[in-house]
This record gives C-alpha cells, sequence and structure tokens, in this order.
C-alpha cells in the first residue's frame, strides 16, 4: 500500500525528571517509488519487515524504496534524535564532551 505514495510517520518522545515532564513530536513524510510485485515478495522474504511498525526499516534494505524524505530519518528509525537532545538540553543534559569546539 505505500508503494507509489508518500505517507506521514510521527514519533514522540518524552523526557521527564519526576517534577516536569516536556514531549516533542517529530513529523515526516516519507514517499515510496513504485514496487514490483516480485520487489515486495523478495523484500518480505528477508525477514526484515516482518517486526517493523510500517512494514520497512529506513535504516535497512527498505531505504531501496525510498524516492523522498522530508523530515528526521532517525525519527522514521523510531528514535527522533534531534527532539531528544533538545528535550535533554531542557533538563541540563548534554551530549557533547565537554571543552568540545566547533568546526
Amino acid at each position: 500500500r505505500l508503494a507509489g505514495r508518500t505517507h506521514s510517520v510521527s514519533t514522540a518522545v518524552a523526557v521527564t525528571d519526576g517534577q516536569r515532564e516536556r514531549v516533542e513530536l517529530s513529523h515526516s513524510e516519507v514517499t515510496f517509488r513504485a514496487i514490483t510485485p516480485d520487489e515486495i515478495a523478495a523484500y518480505w522474504q528477508t525477514g526484515e519487515p516482518a517486526d517493523k511498525a510500517g512494514a520497512y526499516a529506513i535504516q535497512g534494505l527498505g531505504a531501496l524504496f525510498i524516492a523522498d524524505l522530508k523530515g528526521s530519518y532517525s525519527g522514521v528509525m523510531g528514535l527522533p534524535l534531534f527532539e531528544v537532545a533538545k528535550l535533554l538540553a531542557l533538563f541540563g543534559c548534554t551530549l557533547l564532551p565537554a571543552g568540545s569546539t566547533g568546526p
């Protein structure tokens, strides 16, 4: 059903410290190219889509079918890293080592 169509992927992430709670939503649009029945069958036979939301893995062989992505690659994978970093920063956590300098 995804073949030749665009679909939406929304992934939410929440952080709490027991007193405060913040939530962020990542929204992406993924466009699949046309896929032949033989390609669908071959992909299914790999076992990759069997345990995936949406029945594809953007980080695996499913990427072969994706013609366009607007939004967050990591959000489509299932953990929107930009939003996670944003929330952790609000709670005083940094992901880069102290003393890191930019380019």
